[in-house]
C-alpha cells in the first residue's frame, strides 16, 4: 500500500522569466494576506466609487451627471492603480548578490504606487471642488 499523500512543506512559484522560487508555508500565508489586503482593497475601493457614481447618476438631476462621471473615472483610475500595484508587488521582494558574493533578500517599497494614487486623488478632489462650485452658477 502506498504511503498517504502528505502536503509538502514548501511550494514552488514559477514565472516564465524567473527561476523557481521555493516558498515555505509561512511565506505563502504572508503572500496571501498581502494579496487580500492590497489587491482586494483597491478592488473594493473601485467598486465603491462605481457604486457611488451610479447612485449619483440615478438619483440626482442632470446637473450632477458630471460629478457622477468623475466618480466613475476615479474608480477606473483606482482599478488601474490596483493593476500597477499588482505588477509592482510581483517585483517587490527580490534578492541580489552583494559585494561579498552572498545572496541577500531585498525589499522595495511601493512608493511609485503611492505617488500615482496621490496624484490621482488630488486631481479628482480638485475636479470635484470645481464641479461643486459650478453648481451655484
Amino acid at each position: 500500500m502506498p504511503p498517504p499523500h502528505l502536503p509538502s512543506t514548501s511550494h514552488h512559484r514559477h514565472h516564465h522569466n524567473n527561476p523557481t522560487i521555493i516558498l515555505t508555508p509561512s511565506e505563502l500565508v504572508e503572500i496571501r494576506a498581502a494579496q487580500r489586503t492590497f489587491e482586494g482593497a483597491y478592488m473594493r475601493t473601485a467598486i465603491g466609487q462605481f457604486s457611488f457614481a451610479l447612485i449619483v447618476l440615478k438619483i440626482f438631476t442632470s446637473e450632477f451627471y458630471s460629478i457622477g462621471a468623475l466618480f466613475a473615472v476615479y474608480g477606473a483610475g483606482i482599478m488601474g492603480v490596483g493593476a500597477l500595484r499588482r505588477s509592482e508587488g510581483n517585483k517587490q521582494f527580490f534578492s541580489e548578490v552583494g559585494e561579498d558574493g552572498l545572496r541577500r533578500k531585498k525589499f522595495r517599497t511601493s512608493g511609485n504606487v503611492v505617488s500615482v494614487l496621490t496624484a490621482l486623488s488630488v486631481s479628482a478632489y480638485a475636479c470635484l471642488l470645481v464641479l461643486t462650485l459650478r453648481l451655484d452658477s
